[in-house]
């Protein structure tokens, strides 16, 4: 009897047991999924839905990474890294080279590469962004880093001297776009486009420094080459500019990816005041640079011994992105026996133009656009100008395209008679007067089709 009592109470006791163990898994589930479902709707909150939930208790360690971490690509391009520098040196020699011409400052007869390696050092890419995709198209941000071991010497042939200067320590920080245009033949790309983001602004470092020789031999040489390299990168790389490569094999249009003129800005120079005297003797002969793109500037006539210059001069320039580009005015002092000194810079933002308005501007001007550079804080004048931005139809772009490449071929009749220098060259030579004030270097060496932002392009740069 005692054996029959004791087998019932543990059969009953197991079966309870057995019973509140189910019971206790089957709340956690529910649990488990409730939480599940929770976390899901708030994985699909953005950060502003956040913080309207929060309020200031919005937590600081919660992240929205815009770039996905690649480290499987790093492992890939550190192994093909040999292969793919070779190719890109051969390609920067075919293009840039042309480019080091073609932007070259006065008082530069020659500007070429005596010598270029990139070194053993793969860059390095630290996330990918895919932004939204366009029919036809993958947009990718690049977070691009690179410091390597590259051998660069410039071979610079001046009136003065010529000398070997070897760029050292270079250092890139920069987010490259790149767009593939696809196809529905292989390898379903017909095209690739690539383009430096303004934002956040690329960087470069850089060391100069001069072989069997030093840089004071040829004064402002430092600073020719900065200008040189700022150009190039901002001309013809920063975004909306950008290099667009056809892939061999396909034979497909690609006219949608080449950037065009949006409009013609209708500037008129019209007078500066208080103007800082660079002179020991006498007053400053000011003269105003204006352009939206450095390689073609536009430049009013000098007037002689003045701080109050009125010059009411009227320039067209094109212009290709209203939102990202800006009108640049730079005024200098003309000095017959050494470098002009610059008086002030100023930049004023196509954006803030009103379409089809005419705008009176006093701007005030600075000793440079780069406020980290800016040590002198007084007072270097003003500038008055009238802009007008009218934007074009589809017939006027199509003859502002035809006016372009006529401007182009002129500038290179132009160059290789000999009247022509490089791109500082234009300054003053009455080209881009009328709607041909900018031109661009089409089909030149991948198809570059650079449009100019610049000052959104920041270098700094040691010399030894």
């Amino acid at each position: 009897m005692g054996f029959v009592s004791g087998l019932v109470i543990g059969i009953s006791l197991g079966i309870a047991f057995v019973y509140g163990w189910s019971r206790m898994m089957a709340l956690r589930s529910r649990k488990r999924v409730a939480k599940a479902a929770d976390i899901k709707l708030l994985a699909s909150l953005s950060r502003d839905d956040l913080k309207k939930l929060c309020g200031d208790n919005f937590p600081q360690w919660i992240s929205f990474p815009e770039f996905e971490s690649v480290k499987w690509l790093n492992k890939q391009l550190s192994k093909l890294w040999p292969f793919v520098a070779e190719a890109a040196t051969m390609v920067i020699r075919e293009s840039v080279e042309p480019l080091l011409d073609d932007y070259k400052p006065p008082g530069i007869a020659s500007l070429k590469f005596s010598k270029l390696s990139l070194g053993q050092v793969s860059p390095k890419i630290e996330g990918i962004r895919i932004q939204k995709q366009k029919e036809g198209q993958v947009t990718m941000d690049l977070d691009f880093r690179w410091g390597g071991d590259p051998s660069i010497i410039l071979g610079v042939d001046a009136r003065v001297a010529s000398l070997p200067i070897q760029l050292k320590d270079l250092q890139v920080f920069t987010v490259v776009r790149v767009i593939f245009q696809l196809c529905e033949e292989m390898p379903c790309i017909s095209a690739v486009v690539v383009a430096l983001l303004a934002d956040p602004k690329p960087r470069i470092d850089y060391t100069l420094k001069a072989v069997g020789g030093s840089l004071t031999a040829v004064p402002g040489l430092s600073d020719m080459i900065d200008d040189t390299v700022n150009s190039i990168i901002s001309d013809m790389l920063l975004w909306p500019h950008r290099i667009v490569v056809p892939l061999g094999g396909v034979n497909v249009d690609i006219s949608d990816l080449e950037l065009k003129p949006e409009g013609k800005l209708m500037v008129t120079v019209v007078r500066a005041k208080a103007l800082k005297n660079k002179e020991v003797i006498g007053k400053s002969d000011p003269y105003v640079i204006v352009y939206i793109r450095p390689i073609l500037k536009v430049k009013t006539r000098v007037i002689d011994d003045n701080l109050n210059p009125e010059w009411n001069e009227t320039f067209n320039l094109l212009a290709e992105d209203r939102e990202t580009q800006s009108l640049y005015l730079e005024v200098y002092d003309e000095d017959k026996l050494k470098q002009d000194k610059k008086l002030g810079v100023v930049a004023l933002p196509l954006k803030s133009l009103q379409p089809e308005a005419l705008t009176e501007f006093n701007l005030n001007l600075l000793s440079s656009l780069d406020t980290l550079k800016v040590k002198d804080k007084k007072d270097r004048g003003t500038l008055t100008i009238k802009a007008l931005y009218h934007t074009f139809t589809r017939e006027e772009q199509i003859a502002a395209l035809e006016q372009e490449k006529r401007e182009i071929e002129l500038r290179q009749k132009l160059k290789d008679s000999g009247a022509l220098g490089g791109a500082a060259s234009l300054v003053g030579s009455g080209i881009g007067s009328g709607l041909g004030a900018v031109g661009s270097s089409i089909s030149r060496a991948s198809k570059f089709m650079g449009r100019t932002v610049t000052n959104q392009f920041s270098s700094s740069r040691r010399h030894s």
